[in-house]
């Protein structure tokens, strides 16, 4: 029986899930930070610095917030999807240092009063953010010289703002609904970032070891103090 299509945006990546064929799924590698998705052996924890806590804005499966807790690090991961979360919770059950939390991004770091040394985001909720929702949400809740790190695909020429994605883009799973992802260039990231009062802005794209494929847009700024 085919399972419904998803009509919210936290239902679309309920469905979302690596594909490691098929059956249960094993847990997946922590063995390293990875920005990228791609075994490139580029950038990894050390653009963080050294926090103490850290903040994960849509951990999907939770590899870079269990390689993280694994290095001493206190570590809260939010994602949007309950099924995410869940799975989550299951792959890392018994890492002392890391909890995941089922809530929307805006909605955790507006609730809250807390302060993290690093939040980051690897292909994850700062992509499907409005940014100047977001952005200052994400500079009250960094402690003072904390670092904001986040990555995402790099745009294709003239794709720049809010786009749409089609859901079939889950894996050829059909539906109707509409998500929204916020994407800028190194320089517009850079600009939205110095309006928020972030300094020390580094923001660049790696390229993809497949020269026809997109690279990834990488971005690193500092808290004031």
């Amino acid at each position: 029986m085919t399972s419904a299509a998803p009509i919210t945006p936290a239902e679309y990546w309920d469905k979302y899930k690596p594909y490691r064929g098929d059956g249960a799924q094993p847990r997946p590698q922590a063995g390293a930070f990875d920005w990228t998705g791609l075994a490139d052996g580029g950038p990894g924890a050390e653009l963080l610095g050294a926090p103490a806590t850290a903040l994960d804005l849509g951990p999907a499966e939770g590899e870079n917030a269990a390689f993280l807790a694994r290095t001493g690090v206190q570590v809260t991961a939010v994602d949007f999807s309950a099924v995410q979360v869940e799975r989550a919770r299951l792959f890392w059950d018994g890492e002392p240092r890391l909890t995941f939390v089922h809530a929307e991004a805006c909605a955790f770091l507006d609730e809250g009063t807390s302060r993290f040394d690093a939040i980051y985001s690897t292909w994850g909720a700062v992509w499907f953010t409005d940014p100047e929702d977001l952005v200052p949400q994400v500079a009250a809740r960094l402690a003072p010289g904390g670092v904001f790190g986040f990555s995402h695909r790099e745009p294709a020429a003239g794709q720049y703002g809010a786009q749409q994605m089609s859901g079939k883009w889950l894996e050829g799973r059909e539906t109707e609904l509409t998500v929204w992802r916020w994407q800028y260039g190194p320089e517009q990231w850079a600009d939205i970032l110095t309006r928020h009062g972030f300094t020390a802005i580094d923001a660049k794209v790696l390229p993809n070891p497949d020269p026809t494929a997109l690279g990834t847009l990488l971005i690193t700024a500092t808290a004031a103090l």
